[in-house]
Parts: structure tokens; sequence; C-alpha cells
């Protein structure tokens, strides 16, 4: 079986008693997840201007967004394997370089092929920083409530990735043009490039060596995003068109081939300490279902400002600051609540009241007013996603070693892609299976049901003491 071997002696740590540089870690840490977080949505309102500007139809524009989702969910795992074995200031310097170099290319491009062959490379570039960012963060902040509160700010930061993108592509659709949501990536990593080449210490030895095995990483990375083309696939053309089960059955072969040869593999790409970690499992699933919920509403209501309410772009990202507002106080609160109140119960909590938003949803009129019919449900989701976040963080880091922090970011992360993949594609469904507003109704539902079940999951997977 091919592997590939981590060194087995990498620069020296910094010696005893030397404190690392805790704000640089947590700033960049923040700057690289906001960086990647807001791609995934950066583009969603200027996808018109992009097509117009293009010259191209409507379902090859939908692969600027699809592409980024692709590498970026099918990656991540891998990604986070890597900043194990390599160290996560390596993995995290070469991640910020491809994303950097991507976003420049998809900024100059003249043709939608070389623009989603860049998001493409956008997408893989961010499976290489997401995880190394929370990996740098779980490695320097040792203690429990220190290191709460930087996931807490982590958290805030990564919370409120997905409205700021809204919000931004609105303004920027409306300003300069499309192309700047890539440029403005270019200064901001080359920047950070500079600070991590500049101020953090090089990666720590390891005590034994490890490795990467090839043929596990090839399935697993070919299973996930062949799994996440399947529900774009489905939400296009059906979830039981003969293409979408082939390419459903399709990433089934390639999970259960992963699966077979990691029971078979000295160096398994998941140890099985991290599948008897039940609090890292708890909040795999629990997250799965939050980031459905979650991104399907940012993707719902969007569509119900701009469609059913005629929202211009920029009206309807400026609609998301409320929602972005919030999250990110709420965030910071709850990466400091965790200890006191418990990962359980904020994720609880948090699931219900956005379930009691997207059931408010459900009542929307036509003639709907900002204040009184949207505002309460977008303060709600802020309020509920803000304690959910932090909290999976916190849950998914609990209990792990330092040599498997980068797998537990990397498996959170791809929980967090995946479930948005999936939970846009299933509301896509319903909502086109329904007629007008009585269509966005049922999808809203749909969503609280997502939602519902996330604050079971939580309830009964986390232990009352987690």
């Amino acid at each position: 079986m091919t592997v590939i071997e981590s060194p087995r002696e990498t620069a020296a740590a910094p010696p005893t008693g030397a404190r690392p540089r805790h704000g640089l870690v947590l700033g960049l840490a923040c700057a690289a997840q906001a960086m990647v977080g807001l791609d995934i949505a950066i583009v969603n309102v200027a996808l018109p201007s992009i097509q117009r500007d293009l010259g191209v139809s409507q379902s090859s524009v939908q692969w600027v967004v699809v592409a980024y989702g692709l590498l970026l969910g099918g990656f991540l795992l891998v990604g986070g394997r890597m900043t194990d074995l390599l160290g996560p200031r390596r993995i995290l310097l070469a991640g910020l370089g491809l994303f950097t170099a991507a976003s420049l290319l998809a900024g100059v491009a003249q043709h939608v092929g070389i623009l989603v062959a860049a998001r493409g490379l956008q997408g893989l570039g961010g499976a290489l920083t997401a995880p190394a960012a929370l990996s740098l963060l779980a490695v320097t902040f040792r203690e429990g409530r220190e290191r709460n509160r930087a996931l807490g700010i982590l958290g805030a930061v990564a919370s409120v990735g997905g409205t700021a993108g809204v919000v931004a592509s609105g303004l920027i659709a409306a300003g300069p043009g499309w192309r700047w949501a890539f440029f403005i990536n270019v200064p901001t990593g080359l920047v950070l490039i500079a600070l991590a080449t500049i101020g953090l210490a090089a990666d720590a030895a390891r005590g034994r060596s490890g490795r990467l095995d090839i043929a596990a990483a090839s399935t697993v990375t070919g299973g996930l995003v062949t799994f996440v083309y399947a529900l774009h696939h489905a939400s296009t053309h059906g979830w039981t068109s003969a293409i979408t089960l082939a390419w459903f059955i399709a990433a089934g072969v390639l999970i259960a081939a992963f699966v077979w040869l990691e029971k078979r593999s000295p160096a398994p790409l998941v140890p099985a300490s991290a599948l008897r970690n039940r609090t890292l499992i708890a909040a795999n699933f629990t997250a799965l279902l939050t980031f459905g919920a979650f991104f399907s509403f940012i993707f719902l209501g969007s569509l119900l400002m701009q469609q059913g309410l005629s929202y211009s772009p920029t009206h309807t990202g400026l609609a998301w600051l409320a929602t972005t507002t919030t999250v990110l106080v709420t965030s910071f609160v709850a990466g400091r609540l965790a200890a006191a109140v418990s990962v359980r119960r904020l994720l609880v909590i948090g699931l219900a009241l956005l379930t009691v938003g997207m059931v408010w949803l459900t009542r929307v009129p036509a003639d709907a007013d900002y204040v009184s019919d949207l505002l309460p449900t977008f303060l709600l989701a802020g309020l509920g996603f803000g304690l959910c976040v932090p909290s999976l963080q916190i849950g998914a880091l609990s209990g792990v070693t330092e040599s498997e922090s980068g797998l537990a970011s990397g498996l959170i992360e791809t929980m967090r892609e995946i479930g948005g993949a999936a939970g846009v594609a299933a509301v896509s469904t319903v909502l086109v299976a329904g007629t007008g507003l009585a269509g966005f109704h049922t999808a809203f539902a749909a969503i609280g049901v997502l939602a519902g079940l996330g604050a079971i999951t939580a309830a009964i997977g986390f232990r009352r003491t987690a």
C-alpha cells in the first residue's frame, strides 16, 4: 500500500518557557478562516453580473460556485491529516499560497472555463488552509478556558463568513464589479503569508514518523467530491434521475473502498482512537445538520428577498447585516460560556432558536415587511448559529491529542461543507416542487426540521457534562 512518510525531524520547537505569539496566531487563524469562509458565498449575488460579462449560460455560471465547494469539501479531510503529518505552519503557508494565486487567476479570467478552474484551485487552497488554521490555534492555546476563548473568537469569525459573503457580494456587484471579489484576496493573502513566514515558529519535531496512505486518501477524497457533485446534480436534475443515482452509487463505492482500506492500513487516515471519541463523533453529526440548516437558510432567504420580494442585490446584502452582527457577538459570548454551561446545552438552545426562526418564516406574507416579518428570524438565526459554531469546534477538539488536532479540524470542516451542500440541495428540491410563496413556506419548514434534528442529535450524542 502506497504511503507518504512525514519527516521524522523538523525544525525544533521554541525553547521551553518561551511563550508563543498567541495574538499573532489568533489573528492569522481568524483572517485565514475568514478568507476561506467569505469565498463560499461572495459570488452568489454577483452571478448575474458574471453571466452577463462572460456571455455564458445559467448552467455554466453555476459552476463558479460548485467548483469551489467540490474541492473544498472533498479535500478537507486529507488537508487535516496532512496538517498532523507535516505541521500546521507548512500546510497553512501552502494553502494560503495556492488560494492567493488562484484568486488572482480568477480575477483576471476572461473565459468561464478559466474562472471555474481558478475557483477549484481556491477550494483546494481553502481545504489546506482551514484545518491548518484551526489546528494551529488548538496546539497554541492549550489550557481549557484559554482555548475556549480563542475558539469563541475564531468561531465568531467563521460564523459570519456566509452572511458576510452575501453582504460583500451585493456591495461589490453594485460597486467596483465582481472581479474585486477575487482581487481583494491577493493583498490579504500576501500579508498573511508574510506574517506566517516571519512570525510563526517552525513546526515542532514529531515524536514518531507518520504516513499518509495514498490509496485511502484518494478514495475518500474521490468519494466526497463525487458525493458533493451528486448533491448539486440532484438539485437541478432530480434525485431519482439515472445520472444522479449513478453519481451517488459511485460515491458509495469509493467510500466503501476507503473503509475497506482503512481496516487494513498500518497508518489509517482516521485512527481508531478518533472513532472512539464520542464527543468528536457527536460534534460532527451535529455539525452536519447545523450547517445544512444555516447555509440553506442563507440560500433560501436570499432567493426570497430577490425573487419574492424584489430586493436589489445591495438591499439583499444589507438585509443580512442583522444576522451577521448577531452571530459575531453571540459567538464571542459562547466561547466563554462553554465551560460553565456545556457545549451540549449551548447546541440544544442554539438549534432550538434556529428552529423557531424557520417556523416564523413559514408564515411570511407576499407583501412582507422587513422589520416585522424578516428581522425577527434574522436575529433568532444569528443568536442560534452564534451559540453553535464555537461549541461545535470546542466539542470536536475535546479529548483529541495534539497529533490528531489537524484530523479533528479537517473532520469538522468537512461536515461544514458536506452539510451545507446537502442542505442547499435538499431545500432546492423542496422549493422547486412547490409553487410561488407556498414553495418558500414549505422549504423553510424543511430547514426547521433539519435544525430540530440537530438539536435532538446534540442532546443524545453529547454527554451531559460535555
